[in-house]
């Protein structure tokens, strides 16, 4: 069996020594390979594991003896599902692993700005000491309003560590889920987003990315934003019209913004839509790890390698993700 695993800048020595262990010839390849190159590495593969590489049309139908794939993460916006479908190959993700842990580097993202911790170490880092002018002042979170954009698993673990945590109030917009649900997890549902995020000293998003959602915080949403309004996005770069954020950031319209997911990954100082943002003092630029945690990566290598193994055994692979690309699969699939 041969097994192909792109994206080996994340380093995931479990799955790799995992599958070396069961006698899986396994080929490692970096990110930005060409798909010249990567149909060539899985004209022979019976397994294809990635994170980020697109996984197109003519990938797939250069591999023959493809018996899976698998994405070693969560988001399979780069996967040609149907692609697969047509070929009766089975796409499986790994949805639960760090969805606490993403909640958490939120928050801390979040709590960074809010008590502003990257100006005042940057400062102190430079001179030494600083003393308490009103340029340093931070915000407290206790009282402060924190809107939710999306209120599945990982933005009612945000809600519950403002809310219950630090007696922030919570609004939640997320037309998918009713208000009683939202209710006992402590989020006052919203129908209005444009209400909500007038309303916010904090906006945190934590929605899927699809037609409806691209976009969603556009210039018209930023607009309505306080001057001091924090916007943090953990889970997909294109939710927001990222140059619209630019815009609004360099004029000092919003009070800031914390990042870990960008449209085009990876960042770089110059020649990329964000570089305007480095090196400003109400700005977090996180490298897309909010999920890198012993813990989460732990969960993470154990759930690949056992859907791995279902596929390379000839089992139906589990498919745990409620997302409706991965559902409608009919071959080499079950439910959980």
């Amino acid at each position: 069996m041969k097994a192909v695993r792109t994206d080996r800048e994340l380093e995931c020595p479990g799955i790799d020594a995992g599958l070396r262990a069961s006698g899986v010839d396994l080929v490692t390849l970096p990110d930005g390979i060409a798909e010249a190159d990567l149909m060539h590495a899985v004209a022979d593969a019976d397994l294809l594991l990635m994170c980020y590489t697109p996984i197109t049309a003519p990938v797939i139908d250069a591999a023959p003896k493809l018996k899976g794939i698998v994405k070693y993460g969560v988001g399979i916006d780069a996967i040609d599902i149907p692609a697969a479908m047509r070929r009766g190959i089975p796409v499986v993700n790994v949805p639960e692993y760090a969805e606490e842990t993403v909640a958490e580097g939120a928050f801390a993202l979040m709590i960074a700005l809010a008590k502003r911790l990257p100006a005042i170490t940057a400062a102190v880092s430079r001179d030494g000491w600083i003393w308490p002018e009103q340029r340093w002042l931070g915000r407290d979170m206790s009282g402060a309003t924190l809107g939710l954009v999306g209120c599945g698993k990982i933005g009612r673990s945000m809600a519950r560590m403002a809310g219950q945590g630090f007696r922030a109030r919570v609004l939640g917009f997320d037309p998918g889920v009713d208000a009683a649900t939202l209710q006992a997890a402590g989020i006052e549902k919203v129908d209005d987003l444009h209400a909500m995020l007038r309303a916010c000293d904090f906006v945190s998003l934590h929605c899927v990315l699809n037609d409806k959602t691209r976009g969603l915080i556009g210039k018209a949403e930023l607009a309505c934003l306080k001057a001091s309004a924090i916007i943090i996005n953990v889970s997909r770069g294109a939710l927001i019209d990222e140059a619209a954020l630019v815009d609004a950031i360099v004029a000092g319209s919003i009070g800031g913004s914390a990042l870990d997911v960008y449209s085009v990954e990876p960042l770089a100082r110059s020649g990329h839509p964000m570089s305007a943002l480095f090196d400003r003092d109400n700005v977090i630029l996180f490298p897309h790890l909010t999920f890198f945690t012993h813990e989460a990566m732990r969960r993470l290598e154990d759930d690949t390698l056992a859907r791995c193994f279902e596929i390379l055994e000839g089992r139906p692979v589990t498919i745990r993700s409620h997302d409706p690309r991965l559902r409608v699969q009919v071959s080499g699939v079950s439910f959980a």
